[in-house]
């Protein structure tokens, strides 16, 4: 008989970035790392450049990075961050694994919404990452609001719906009624790290990074401020 799957620790960090700062936003990313006492570590979409459509592409061979690689390797965090890269002369929306054996791009958002399609390609297809058992389906902030996508990730076998988003009050409005609904809907933990505070393209962002539970019911959330970090254990 397989021994039981253990629980699965995940943290939602917030951490306060600045456009372009990759420096400044690795040093962010490692000490809320640190910070979260958690397997996975999920940022906003864009953390490591912020969200801001001017920021340069992140060279994953930045010395900075190191930073981020190191928090890891010293807490046993996987953690996912956003960062835009060049790939084969295209620029994506991606989600970006990093352990300690350092970064690996493991998603690309497939569906860029409002000026991004003039600078940023749609990603191939769905992602599942696996950490500890645990069937992760990766998600980037407008790709959760549309049903072909969590379609296509759910087809796919998943535990849990795990994005990094960006949203203003309205769009937070939206995602906390539409979230508890999907995770009754397709039995799975949704759970989405949300930019909060200055920092971005956006006179407000939200914040309200939270988690809920297959059941739709919400496990945690933070509030609007940058710096919060809420943590769950799926079971």
């Amino acid at each position: 008989m397989d021994a039981p799957r253990p629980p699965l620790s995940i943290a939602l960090a917030q951490p306060d970035l600045r456009p372009g700062d990759v420096a400044g936003n690795a040093a962010a990313h490692a000490a809320a790392i640190r910070a979260a006492d958690a397997r996975v570590v999920v940022f906003p979409e864009l953390s490591l450049s912020s969200y801001a459509m001017a920021a340069p592409t992140v060279d994953l061979t930045d010395p900075a990075l190191a930073e981020i690689t190191a928090a890891c390797a010293d807490t046993g965090s996987i953690a996912l961050a956003g960062a835009p890269l060049l790939e084969d002369g295209r620029e994506h929306i991606a989600t970006v694994r990093f352990d300690a054996d350092g970064p690996v791009p493991v998603y690309r958002k497939m569906f860029p919404g409002g000026d991004e399609p003039e600078r940023f390609a749609a990603g191939p297809g769905p992602a599942v990452l696996e950490v500890d058992g645990w069937r992760l389906g990766l998600a980037v902030c407008r790709d959760c609001k549309l049903d072909a996508h969590i379609e296509a990730t759910a087809a796919l076998g998943i535990d849990a719906y795990v994005g990094g988003n960006l949203h203003d009050p309205e769009g937070a409005a939206v995602r906390d009624a539409r979230m508890p609904k999907l995770a009754a809907e397709y039995g799975v933990w949704v759970a989405l790290s949300c930019f909060a505070g200055p920092g971005s393209d956006y006179p407000v962002a939200s914040g309200g990074s939270a988690v809920w539970a297959p059941d739709g019911s919400l496990v945690a959330q933070a509030d609007d401020e940058p710096g919060r970090i809420v943590r769950a254990e799926l079971r």
